[in-house]
């Protein structure tokens, strides 16, 4: 019997977005596909690539065959400001607890060369949009040239922290900040989600995923995992990121079920910020109005 010839690079791709997807919960099935179909190398420029391991080690793939960037790694897309496509599992953990639905309007802040925002136009689909953020300016040009073929994305060559935002959705922020961005709360629709990395100042870049969901004037919150990011540019404040810190260690923000927008701090906070605080109490059940998400 004549053996039939395996295509390497599909089966490298499948198996890849097989374990990518599988801590995405209800969006799993719909996160396979996408990260199957979306081509990664496309995102990462010309190999060979160099892989961005702990420590600040980078391994330079041993050739520019495409199967090498099907793992699980974080892979350079600038080596010296060490800025780095992502780990596919975090993305795909992270994405499943935002839940993008079909026809959604999804803002991505700090969409490096584009590769996850591929993925979450097709998570929305053609009926759905997504603006992507990107503040090095070198970055946001190839992300425009890389997402031609998405019709339904929009590359905006800007800081994601500054000024007004759409109205959308969902925001998927892949940049640490030390609290959650006003203009980010105040674009949300009802019913709207907000995930983004709650982080350290300075050299800690640690912290956790923070998902943020709106219902009508109020906000639920809670902590999907822990995450390291580069800094949010406009985003940072070292003395929130020393508090922060201390929240990490403490175990503290695990506890925290709604974000509040005031400086009335009670006994349930968890994290004191400026003019928001994150409380281990639900809201109140007149406070959650709202499309229904069953993500928090």
């Amino acid at each position: 019997m004549k053996r039939r010839k395996v295509d390497r690079l599909a089966a490298a791709r499948a198996f890849y977005a097989a374990i990518v997807a599988a801590g995405g919960g209800l969006l799993r099935d719909r996160l396979e596909h996408a990260f199957e179909f979306v081509p990664r190398e496309l995102f990462l420029g010309p190999g060979p690539w160099y892989a961005a391991l702990p420590g600040g080690t980078h391994v330079r793939t041993p050739t520019d065959d495409r199967i090498h960037v099907y793992q699980d790694l974080l892979f350079a897309l600038d080596r010296d400001k060490r800025i780095n496509n992502g780990e596919p599992t975090l993305h795909g953990q992270l994405l499943g607890a935002l839940h993008p639905e079909r026809g959604e309007t999804a803002l991505h802040i700090g969409c490096g060369t584009g590769y996850y925002s591929a993925i979450l136009a097709l998570l929305v689909g053609p009926t759905g949009k997504v603006i992507g953020y990107e503040i090095e300016p070198a970055l946001a040009a190839r992300a425009a040239e890389n997402l031609r073929p998405w019709e339904n994305v929009e590359v905006c060559s800007a800081s994601g922290t500054r000024g007004e935002l759409p109205s959308c959705d969902v925001i998927y922020v892949n940049a640490g900040a030390t609290h959650p961005d006003k203009s980010w709360l105040d674009a949300l629709n009802d019913g709207g989600r907000l995930v983004f990395p709650l982080t350290g100042a300075g050299d800690d870049r640690f912290g956790v995923s923070l998902l943020v969901t709106r219902r009508g004037a109020a906000f639920a919150a809670r902590v999907v995992g822990t995450c390291g990011f580069i800094p949010c540019a406009g985003a940072v404040d070292p003395d929130e990121g020393l508090r922060v810190t201390a929240a990490v260690k403490s175990e503290a923000l695990w506890q925290a079920q709604s974000l509040q927008r005031d400086d009335a701090p009670d006994g349930s906070a968890v994290l004191i910020g400026k003019g928001w605080w994150l409380s281990s109490a639900p809201l109140p059940a007149d406070d959650r109005a709202g499309r229904p998400t069953g993500l928090d």
